[in-house]
């Protein structure tokens, strides 16, 4: 399937950003977070009898200028280590034509030609000097769209990604008004400090030969994982606890398989921080605004019940030794304490480490530009091994997720029987969510 590049183009704010604005604060956790961009696909059903491509691109791009006046940071540039120049340079917009139908590609969705719907690579050499938002419209024969937004981790996190959409697709859909108002107030909450940042060297050890498979429970399943995890000390685990479980499992099992010695296991999940500080941050405050906590598993470790126990006591760890401090003044100690934690805990020797990441409870789904809601939306996935990214299903109790391992590892992954009985592996996107005649 080709992807041919027709126009790219630099989309300015509508308005300049005035004088007093023109540097933004970082915030610390912008300052921690790793340099890359974030990336995500929206698709859209055939609407070619009542809008023309020109039409659409031309209010994507009306609408995004719109939308960069208000977060005029995403706009600018990254100056340096805690603050970014708010020059109105703007974003970047790529117009594409997708040589084959929508239907056909949602037949089975694969991860590789995902990538080709996103305007730069996940991990590009422009993280730090390039633009802080793209956009890719790739416009199919049957005219569907998919729409490849990536966005500076630097700068948002899922949460501000999903506020940035709102606020995109309201101005498209209402020509111009946004009921989506972002707060810049982070770095007052979380003072940029004077540090100094490298990538870890153990990351790179996460770069290997990998494959990246799409694995999908349906709602159904999904609660008979929820009941199967039920123990005394955990007695409503979540949709997102069940599911990430069952995929550290059989990703635990399939490392253990290929290696001759015993492998203790450590995952990584991210949590929502507006919520954890006193007094609550409203929703739409930009930035980084995540912590890190890990859960841990040893060999006796990797029952179901067991890893949802290990997961929800990560997360009321972090709570009692980082989360108190955030409304007592000491934000920025705690946060620097959690991040020291996590990257003392970067593999070395017989461990292996796993990373998740969930867009579960972000309304991707309801972005509507003026030609109806998503059909599909999905996570492109990156270079790093042992790397999950989850996300609703379009009914909003199923999980879709994306989970990238080694090779060798991925063959032992997706013939363990219990993934099997429980998910799909690759299943036609368009069953999910709507008919294939619709298309």
């Amino acid at each position: 399937m080709d992807v041919e590049i027709i126009t790219r183009e630099a989309v300015k704010p509508s308005s300049p950003t005035p004088g007093h604005l023109r540097e933004f604060n970082l915030c610390l956790l912008d300052q921690l977070a790793p340099v890359a961009y974030e990336p995500l696909v929206l698709f859209y059903s055939s609407f070619q009898q009542k809008f023309t491509v020109a039409h659409q691109s031309e209010r994507l791009k009306r609408s995004l200028s719109e939308t960069l006046s208000r977060f005029y940071p995403l706009a600018g540039r990254i100056k340096d280590d805690s603050s970014i120049e708010c020059n109105d340079f703007g974003a970047v917009f790529v117009e594409a034509r997708v040589s084959c139908l929508l239907s056909k590609f949602l037949e089975k969705p694969d991860a590789g030609v995902i990538r080709k719907f996103i305007p730069i690579e996940i991990a590009s050499p422009e993280e730090l000097t390039g633009s802080l938002v793209l956009v890719q419209a790739n416009f199919f024969a049957c005219g569907g769209v998919a729409i490849g937004v990536c966005i500076s981790h630097k700068v948002a996190d899922p949460v501000t990604f999903s506020t940035f959409m709102e606020a995109w697709a309201a101005a498209a859909f209402r020509s111009g008004e946004s009921t989506v108002l972002p707060l810049f107030n982070a770095s007052l909450v979380f003072p940029p400090q004077n540090i100094s940042l490298s990538k870890p060297a153990a990351l790179e050890s996460m770069r290997d030969r990998c494959v990246t498979k799409r694995v999908v429970l349906d709602a159904s399943e999904v609660a008979a994982l929820q009941v199967k995890a039920v123990s005394e000390s955990v007695t409503c685990p979540t949709r997102v606890e069940a599911a990430t479980a069952l995929i550290w499992k059989c990703a635990m099992n399939a490392a253990r398989s290929n290696s001759e010695h015993l492998r203790y296991s450590i995952l990584s999940q991210s949590v929502n921080l507006r919520k954890k500080t006193v007094p609550p941050l409203p929703e739409h405050t930009i930035g980084n605004l995540e912590g890190y906590f890990a859960s841990c598993a040893t060999e006796c470790e990797v029952q179901l019940q067991s890893l949802v126990r290990q997961l929800r006591k990560g997360l009321q760890d972090f709570g009692e030794n980082y989360l108190k401090k955030l409304g007592k003044d000491k934000a920025s100690m705690a946060i620097c304490e959690s991040f020291q934690e996590a990257a003392s805990m970067l593999p070395e020797g017989n461990v292996d480490f796993y990373v998740s990441t969930s867009f579960c409870r972000l309304p991707f789904y309801g972005i509507d530009f003026g030609w109806g809601k998503p059909t599909w939306v999905t996570i492109p996935a990156g270079d790093y091994k042992n790397v999950v990214s989850i996300m609703d299903a379009k009914d909003g109790k199923g999980i879709e997720a994306w989970v990238t391992l080694t090779e060798d590892d991925m063959a032992f992954f997706e013939r363990d029987r219990e993934l099997l009985a429980a998910a799909s592996f690759d299943p036609v996107a368009s069953d999910l969510i709507m008919p294939m005649s619709s298309l």
